[in-house]
């Protein structure tokens, strides 16, 4: 059906145009205004003769996403995620060399700590890495490296499993298991065929406060905290040399997993220092109206 408004006769609801008489000028929608400022090459005619503004070519606009994805791509990699690669078989078969691993880097910066069980990745604390040759870049790794595109080559930093934290008291014999608090960890990810410490055992340690301690997943194959007892930080790992917890296995795809806290670590009693918090504020706090209620009964019987 053809739009009968559009061939409308004078006299049937619109005027007729007048010989001579010029024709009004039709307001377009509104925002279709041209900009008489505009120059003349941003403008163009419209099938009404309206002047409307060019479109930008994209090899124009080009320059400034790529300026946008790389400022976005370094504040990411910055305080949000950033990519780490493994280069060692200390936390097979958990992670394998090679692997590129996810790391949140937001957590920290909100105060958040390490907890027990977590994978994470940390600054050199004393010279652990000593001797350990640099891999070899060029400029374009070292670049994407810096937006976080890509694994860094040059920094040192290590990765490991979280065992105990501030407070908490670690021990491991010869032939015996990982305790933490006197709990006895049990420990499906470590590497097949090896034990829990008989190469190198330890403790029992008291973790300070602010410090983490850390070993690898192959046991007989990392050189962590227990292996760095007689050093300035006594194997223990400052918080504020944390960079993040690994959280996912990125690549290769055939790998691609999460990394969740093993349930050993939830079992009851395995935070003593958080478990006694509570009853300590408990018995601060019921210590006043004990003292008040006793002085209210001797100055009862003083009276009478």
């Amino acid at each position: 059906m053809s739009d009968v408004a559009a061939g409308a006769r004078p006299g049937h609801g619109e005027p007729a145009e007048r010989p001579g008489q010029p024709a009004e000028p039709v307001a377009g929608p509104p925002g279709e205004t041209p900009d008489p400022d505009a120059p003349a090459d941003a403008q163009a005619a419209d099938g009404d003769g309206r002047k409307v503004r060019k479109q930008r070519p994209f090899w124009k606009e080009l320059p400034l996403l790529i300026v946008v994805a790389l400022v976005l791509a370094l504040l990411i990699k910055t305080f949000l995620v950033q990519a780490f690669s493994i280069p060692s078989d200390s936390m097979q078969n958990t992670l394998q060399r090679g692997d590129r691993v996810l790391v949140d880097k937001l957590t920290p910066w909100f105060g958040g700590e390490p907890e027990r069980g977590e994978v994470v990745v940390f600054h050199d604390p004393d010279n652990w890495l000593a001797g350990e040759p640099t891999p070899e870049s060029n400029v374009v790794q070292d670049f994407l490296s810096f937006i976080g595109l890509m694994p860094s080559s040059k920094e040192k930093d290590l990765i490991k499993r979280t065992i105990a934290v501030g407070g908490d008291t670690v021990e491991c014999t010869k032939g015996g298991p990982v305790e933490v608090n006197g709990k006895a960890l049990v420990e499906p990810y470590i590497f097949p065929g090896d034990s829990a410490c008989d190469d190198k055992p330890f403790g029992p340690f008291k973790v300070p406060e602010g410090k983490i301690w850390v070993m690898g997943d192959h046991r007989q194959n990392s050189w962590d905290s227990r292996y760095h007892t007689e050093d300035a930080t006594k194997g223990f790992v400052p918080v504020e040399d944390v960079v993040g917890r690994a959280v996912v296995v990125a690549w290769p795809i055939n790998r691609w997993a999460t990394l969740p806290v093993p349930d050993t670590f939830d079992q009851p009693g395995i935070g003593v220092a958080a478990g006694l918090a509570p009853g300590a504020l408990g018995v601060a706090g019921a210590l006043p109206l004990v003292l008040w209620r006793r002085r209210r009964l001797t100055s009862g019987r003083t009276a009478g």
